[in-house]
């Protein structure tokens, strides 16, 4: 009995290895990311109420209110994968004083907003997009 339990669990480990295997060369890769030189970014003024939507070139700094935001990276999808486009955006608020202080760092997420949302009492900043180009001139270009 002994014996013939050895034997079933060995053939049935075999036939897991041969399925993971199986599965293995089926299954889709990782999914490959495209680097992108623009973010398209909305913010939200929530004293008035005005919704802007804005590009953003990868390592420029606009002005939003009192909020400087400067993406490093934009990433999306090939349009057969998945879409999962993401954003990491350094924003920093000026004070009053001129002083600078950094007040969000991190990914944000095209489809997914409040995964990891600023939190600012008067705006918000989302991800809307990542684009190859912009009718916004690239900042040497200006």
């Amino acid at each position: 009995m002994n014996r013939l339990l050895r034997q079933v669990g060995a053939r049935g480990f075999a036939l897991g290895v041969g399925f993971a295997a199986l599965v293995a060369l089926v299954s889709p890769s990782a999914a490959e990311t495209l680097a992108n030189p623009v973010a398209q970014l909305d913010g939200l003024d929530k004293i008035t109420g005005r919704l802007t939507t804005f590009d953003v070139y990868v390592g420029e700094t606009v002005q939003f209110g009192s909020l400087q935001i400067t993406p490093r990276a934009c990433y999306t999808r090939p349009a057969t994968e998945t879409q999962r486009t993401s954003v990491f955006l350094e924003i920093d608020q000026v004070s009053l004083k001129g002083t600078i202080s950094r007040i969000f760092t991190g990914w944000m997420f095209a489809d997914s907003p409040a995964l990891n949302a600023l939190d600012h009492p008067v705006y918000d900043v989302w991800l809307l997009n990542c684009k190859q180009s912009s009718d916004v001139p690239p900042p040497d270009q200006r």
